[in-house]
């Protein structure tokens, strides 16, 4: 029988280390900005877990890692299965841009189509064993719909906090799931700031990204299966869509599990890409600033998902990119919404505008000529396009609208069909 082998959680700003029974959420020395970093002991987990013993292991999913997950090896866990997502070879994108290995990583197909359900699942087995009676969280939308979704397959009551501009897909998510939904006049970061209030208040389990230092250890599993399902051998480099910082943070904490334990033998670069209009991590990196330096700053995007003025898990999120030797790329509304077309097109997988932003990074580093041909690149891509309808359709001419009549096809292909 696998044990979990957690010596504690470490906060990222001053270095200082608890017990998980110490703290709940954050370092008290820096109140809310002191996120904190679950700590392992690899060389424990090396005498009891390998390569070989995982690959024996039937399950197909997030569970598969549980002994590298600060839960306990028997604890109970959503049915819903999240993760181990399809990781497909795109040659037509590759070739789109003179590369010789590109891959797509889809977490669309997760139950809430996005990647958040990672994290989620977390925040509830985390909630479960707490005794909490109910969990909350502030989100753009998919972490809110992830949580919701993870959270009613277990019969557990969601509180959200949403901008009231979120996408309507995605608050429909919110409501059919049962969540009591709470829409915000105002941002994302109004949303959080009042999500930790009523979290004190009421008593809530707190999911939100970052303050909740187990939401790091759900993402970073999309780390662990994109080498597994590359034979343990890393990419070159993993191009990854920004908002919070706290997926790219746990892709580089899963991928620091793996090079700990020997499971891989090199760290791929990580690439973060923000939209323009949302970009802070984009200029702390060109100014070398650290995450705690950082203030607040105004934040627009049609990626919705990837729009915050104050990145909560910026400390995490910028070690990833300097510790890797990759780099922060910004790139225009207009540049996400081509680059979903595209990957539609030329993989079959229809992304949102936050994960296409990932797509329409590579290209701008291909560019900027940061991309050697023969580096083995993944995509990471997010979240499914059914989240935002509305965006998507800015993408694609209006369809003409015919009398059903042979006569009238033939009025539109009158040599027939051709591209």
């Amino acid at each position: 029988m696998f044990t979990n082998h957690i010596l504690g959680l470490k906060c990222t700003i001053c270095g200082e280390e608890y017990e998980l029974s110490a703290v709940d959420y954050v370092c008290p020395k820096h109140g809310d900005d002191g996120i904190l970093d679950v700590v392992y002991d690899y060389d424990s987990i090396t005498s009891s877990v390998d390569r070989e013993m995982l690959a024996q292991d039937p399950e197909r999913s997030i569970w598969r890692y549980k002994p590298l997950l600060p839960v306990p090896l028997d604890a109970p866990v959503p049915p819903l299965r999240v993760g181990w997502t399809p990781l497909y070879p795109a040659p037509r994108l590759a070739e789109r841009s003179g590369l010789n290995h590109v891959w797509i990583k889809d977490d669309g197909v997760n139950p809430t189509a996005s990647f958040k359900d990672r994290a989620s699942a977390l925040a509830v087995v985390k909630a479960q064993e707490a005794g909490a009676s109910v969990v909350t969280t502030a989100s753009t939308g998919n972490a809110a719909a992830a949580l919701a979704g993870l959270a009613a397959s277990v019969g557990l009551p969601t509180v959200i906090f949403v901008p009231k501009t979120a996408p309507p897909a995605k608050i429909a998510q919110h409501l059919v799931y049962g969540a009591r939904v709470l829409l915000v006049d105002g941002t994302y970061d109004d949303a959080f700031e009042l999500t930790l209030k009523a979290a004190r208040e009421f008593g809530w389990y707190n999911r939100n990204t970052a303050y909740n230092p187990y939401m790091t250890e759900g993402k970073k599993t999309a780390a662990y299966e994109i080498c597994e399902q590359l034979d343990w051998v890393a990419p070159d480099r993993i191009f990854i869509p920004v908002g919070d910082g706290c997926i790219i943070g746990g892709i580089h904490k899963g991928l620091k599990d793996l090079l700990a334990l020997g499971w891989i033998d090199t760290m791929p670069k990580l690439m973060g890409v923000q939209a323009t209009g949302s970009a802070p991590l984009v200029t702390a990196w060109e100014c070398d600033m650290q995450g705690w330096e950082m203030q607040p700053q105004p934040a627009t995007s049609i990626a919705d998902s990837i729009v915050a003025g104050l990145p909560r898990d910026r400390n995490k999120a910028l070690a990833a990119v300097r510790e890797t030797g990759g780099a922060y790329l910004a790139v225009s509304d207009q540049e996400i919404l081509d680059a979903i077309p595209i990957v539609a097109r030329n993989t079959g997988v229809f992304c949102e505008p936050a994960a296409a932003a990932s797509y329409a990074g590579l290209v701008k580093a291909v560019d900027k000529g940061l991309v050697d041909k023969d580096e083995r690149i993944v995509v990471l891509l997010t979240g499914s396009g059914l989240k935002d309808i509305t965006s998507t359709m800015k993408t694609v001419p209006e369809p003409p609208i015919i009398a059903p009549t042979l006569d009238a096809v033939k009025s539109i292909f009158p040599n027939g069909f051709s591209h």
